[in-house]
């Protein structure tokens, strides 16, 4: 699985892949794979590094684990391939968009755009089973991914956006004194309206990148994307 990285990610993780811990997740997906329906595909665990290197990085946003229905999961946090129906959360993310910086939503929930200016869509946990939400949960992901939060945070500069307490969880890997953390509650259904809409962490982010010299992020996603692409 470290062949799927490719960029500067493979140096910055590549001591992990050697680690104890690293062996027995990779024979316990060998095994689930095999055995199990595990999302995203095989090819896609990896996605959000490819995406987005480790140097290109200026805004983490952090998911807990891939979607675990059908055809949903691309190995990006909230992102979905196009043509495939928006979730709730990511709807309720378009919304404070809108609120926050006027953007109207899109018919899509393909957020490549995003990943490509330098925001990093992670998830603590990178696999999941069918229908099975947290299912791979402590299995060894977390220590994988804790690392490279803890990596940008040590190079500086980065925007962390945490939503929800599994997200705000990772908040003791954060230097404050080099980075900036905007955080609220989960954009889910049943959190959003207990401070996620209003929280506009997407001009936050952006003031927080102009004070690090960066350029800011154009959240405005593309309106067509095309449906063959993650197919």
């Amino acid at each position: 699985m470290r062949n799927f990285i490719n960029d500067d990610w493979q140096k910055v993780l590549d001591d992990q892949f050697n680690q104890p811990y690293y062996h027995q997740l990779h024979n316990f997906l060998k095994e689930e794979y095999t055995t199990q329906t595990i999302y995203p595909n095989m090819n896609n665990i990896y996605q959000a590094f490819k995406w987005t290197s480790f140097s290109d990085t200026k805004v983490v946003i952090l998911g807990q684990d891939p979607y675990h229905e059908p055809n949903q999961a691309i190995g990006c946090s909230f992102a979905v391939a196009p043509g495939v129906t928006i979730p709730p959360s990511l709807r309720n993310i378009y919304k404070e968009l809108e609120s926050d910086l006027g953007y109207k939503p899109v018919n899509h929930g393909y957020l490549k755009s995003w990943a490509q200016q330098g925001v990093l869509l992670l998830n603590s946990v990178l696999t999941v089973r069918r229908g099975q939400a947290n299912s791979h949960k402590n299995k060894g992901w977390e220590k994988l991914t804790d690392y490279a939060i803890h990596a940008l945070s040590e190079r500086g500069g980065v925007v962390f956006i945490l939503w929800g307490n599994a997200a705000k969880s990772k908040i003791p890997l954060i230097d404050q004194n080099k980075n900036t953390i905007i955080s609220s509650t989960h954009p889910s259904p049943f959190s959003a309206n207990y401070g996620f809409f209003g929280s506009r962490p997407f001009s936050k982010a952006n003031e927080a990148l102009l004070h690090y010299n960066e350029r800011v992020i154009n959240w405005q996603l593309p309106e067509v994307v095309d449906e063959m692409e993650e197919k």
